[in-house]
């Protein structure tokens, strides 16, 4: 076993290699535009740009069995990929939403393109993007190796090491508004934290963020989901440790709103499966249950 762990990635915030996982969702959102454009459930033209090599060489034969991955993902076992892509348009939906924020905060930004994507929506509006140094790095070299599809945005790289430094601490010298009325993306992060971490997080927003402040989110449900396939999804949650990044935080979505409560915010949207796959999944795909997406408000 000891053999089998030196072969593996090391866990994610002890090297300093990027995030598999971030790679992984580019990688859904590029494939998504070989798709005609009605069917597109994200539409996400700067996606390619962020891709690995070895990710790019995967589009060309994971289009082309695009028939044989739609037929899977009509049961939600095989509907991961439509999650991804359902909660980053749920998110997005919040964003363009007439919220009065005044500026994006971006936590665990990844390969997120928001800020270019609806650059002409957020009418120079800051966004701050928050990650490890790895990531955000490699994502600043990507940007700067391709002005002319980036163009140029109101944008603030904010690195961060989430073991030794706090976000209120890393914000501030970045020119990040503390108390204004702010839309905050946290997505494909909060199940790779312990309990602990979610809540200093969500108690520094609290602290940093105005009133009527959104936050947009996506949650595991660590009891694996509805049905007789709960086993199989945590197993598949705890596989996600190979690429050294385990799943370790969960709770059920009733729970979520006290959660929430605990730091002032009020749940006023939560898509579970069956919602998100009604929403937005095209091609006869499913969502993958057990994962879901929230948007709450600070009051």
């Amino acid at each position: 076993m000891t053999a089998l762990r030196r072969l593996l990635p090391r866990e994610l915030h002890d090297s300093a290699r990027p995030s598999t996982t971030a790679q992984a969702v580019t990688l859904h959102r590029a494939l998504e535009l070989h798709r005609s454009p009605d069917l597109r459930i994200v539409d996400d033209r700067f996606a390619p740009l962020f891709l690995t090599a070895g990710s790019r060489a995967l589009l060309a034969p994971l289009s082309a069995a695009t028939p044989v991955r739609d037929l899977a993902a009509q049961h939600d076992l095989g509907g991961l990929s439509t999650y991804v892509l359902c909660r980053h348009r749920f998110i997005d939906e919040h964003l363009l939403a007439p919220t009065g924020a005044e500026q994006v905060l971006i936590l665990g930004a990844g390969y997120d393109s928001r800020a270019y994507r609806f650059a002409a929506e957020l009418d120079g509006r800051p966004v701050f993007e928050v990650d490890l140094p790895p990531l955000s790095r490699r994502k600043a070299e990507i940007v700067a190796a391709h002005p002319a599809e980036f163009g140029v945005g109101a944008i603030v790289r904010v690195e961060i090491d989430f073991r030794t430094q706090a976000l209120t601490d890393v914000l501030r010298p970045a020119g990040f508004a503390f108390g204004a009325t702010t839309f905050v993306v946290w997505e494909g992060v909060a199940p790779y934290l312990v309990s602990a971490a979610v809540h200093t997080t969500l108690a520094a927003l609290r602290t940093v963020c105005g009133t009527g402040s959104v936050l947009a989110m996506d949650m595991w449900d660590a009891t694996g989901g509805p049905g007789p396939f709960a086993p199989l999804r945590r197993l598949g949650a705890r596989a996600i440790a190979l690429v050294g990044e385990p799943v370790t935080f969960g709770v059920v979505p009733s729970a979520v709103p006290a959660l929430l409560a605990e730091h002032g915010f009020e749940v006023c949207d939560l898509a579970d499966a069956a919602t998100l796959t009604a929403r937005y999944a095209t091609a006869g795909r499913h969502s993958f249950e057990s994962l879901y997406a929230l948007a709450a408000r600070l009051a």
